[in-house]
Parts: C-alpha cells; structure tokens; sequence
C-alpha cells in the first residue's frame, strides 16, 4: 500500500514553515453534489512560483478540486487561505480578482472572435473619445500580439479563433489568462488537443513563468506531463488525497510505480523494476 505522505513526500516547497505562508492553502475542503461527495477533506499547499501536478483517475476528483480552486464550486465545508488569509470564491470573477486564473480544458473560446477579443473578453480596454468610453481595439490588437510574441508564437492576432489549430487555440487561452498578470495559473489537461512540438512549447512557458514567480496547478492523467514540468506532484483517488511526492528525486520509473500505486491502491511491484 502507498507510504503515508508525510513519509514519502520529502521537501515540499508548498509547506515550508518560514515567514512566508503558501500562497494558497486548502484545508479540510469537502464538496458534495446531492449524497455524492467529490472532494472529501482535501488539505493542500501551493507555494509561490511552485509547479504542482494533479493526478488521478477519471472521476477521481481532479476537475472537481481545481473548480473549487478557481470559483466555479463552493466547497461544502473547509477553508481556503490566500497568502494566509480566508478566501472565499463565489464565482471565477472572484478568483481573477485574487490573482487565480484558470484555463479549462474545452478552453472556452468564442469561435467567431478574433484571438485580440478574446484575450481580452469581459476585461476590454477603453479609451476616451469625447464625453464617451469606447473600446480601445488598437490598444488590444498590440498587446495582444505582444502577448503571442512572448509566447514564442506567430499568427495575426485579428484571425478569427475559429479558423485557428487546436494547438493555437489552447495558446490563446493561455495568453488570456496570463494578460493581467495573475498569481496562480491553473491549467486543466493543457496537452490534449496539442502536437509534441506546441507541448514542448507550453513546457518552455510555463518554465518562463515560474521563473516569473507565478505558481502552476496542472491536472492532467499524463504521466509525461506531470514528470516534465512539476515540483511535486499529488495523487487524488476517491476524492481524497492519495499521497503526494517530488518527481526529481526519485527515477522516473519508480516515480511512476508510485503514482500508479497511488492512483489504484494496489501495489505494482519494485519501482526500479517497474
């Protein structure tokens, strides 16, 4: 059976007892749809500029966790700190107000928009023209390329999304998210619609951003995802925190035997044999 994860976890940045406090911390979360519960007591820590993976089944509570994280869900019990202090999200609105952005995994994008409107759909610059406020579409357009420039990408930002690929689809609700300089970015199954090379692109983003401070939740049911770009990863099974470890202190294949074991609550055998 899995280690407790106390025992197992090592050094885990997102619980460090200096000065500062996690940037987002979940204690105790419980969340009930009718008599089933999809999230049952989860504690959780996220440090600053921390990479943390999510991993688990399907159903195992995953998409439930980081809706609860970004105000899409109201826990039914337990507490959630910001900086240290309570939070509580009563819609997504909220969490952008608290620096959490989040990018969903159907991506939700209007198709006959151009890429310019929809990084900046619901939060439109304006400018002055007379006694009115109007939209301030050059403004947009220009920070927008910008913003797909320093993703290390190139395509006309006044193209409508619906003639865009997969892949530029999920760069665009990327940039959006990361337009207004958030603290957390919560990213559910990123790679799923895209090829290996825009995956290596959004790993060199994503180091970027680290690197700019701003801490990652990435749920995905990819080992490969979890392992390349993560500080520590967590398993949820049956809606609870199955066990929780650091990908580069151990070797890949036994880092994948673990979470495996995990994930099932069997145990799979030597990791080094794995």
């Amino acid at each position: 059976m899995p280690t407790p994860q106390s025992e197992m976890s090592g050094h885990n940045p997102g619980a460090d007892s200096g000065a500062r406090p996690p940037l987002i911390e979940l204690r105790g979360i419980t969340k009930k749809f009718g008599g089933y519960t999809a999230l049952d007591g989860v504690d959780l820590k996220i440090g600053e500029a921390e990479a943390v993976g999510i991993i688990g089944d399907n159903g195992a509570g995953k998409s439930t966790l980081v809706k609860v994280l970004s105000g899409v869900h109201r826990p039914s019990s337990g507490t959630m700190l910001f900086r240290g202090q309570k939070l509580t999200l009563g819609s997504p609105l909220d969490a952008r107000r608290n620096g959490v952005e989040m990018i969903y995994q159907d991506l939700a994008l209007c198709e006959d928009l151009d890429v310019a409107q929809n990084i900046f759909l619901g939060r439109e610059l304006k400018k002055n023209f007379g006694p009115f406020r109007v939209l301030d579409r050059q403004a947009m357009t220009e920070a927008a390329a910008n913003d797909i420039a320093d993703m290390g990408l190139d395509f006309d930002v006044e193209r409508e999304v619906g003639q865009l690929s997969g892949g530029e689809r999920q760069m665009v609700a990327v940039a959006r998210a990361l337009q207004f300089d958030p603290a957390a970015l919560l990213m559910d199954e990123p790679t799923a619609a895209l090829s290996a090379e825009k995956i290596r692109k959004l790993w060199e983003m994503i180091g970027r951003l680290k690197q700019r401070g701003v801490s990652i939740l990435l749920v995905s049911h990819r080992f490969t995802d979890i392992l390349n770009i993560c500080d520590r990863i967590v398993v949820v099974r049956a809606g609870r925190i199955a066990g929780e470890m650091m990908p580069h202190e151990l070797p890949p294949a036994q880092t994948m035997a673990m979470m495996t074991e995990m994930m099932t609550g069997d145990t799979v055998g030597n990791g080094a044999e794995a």
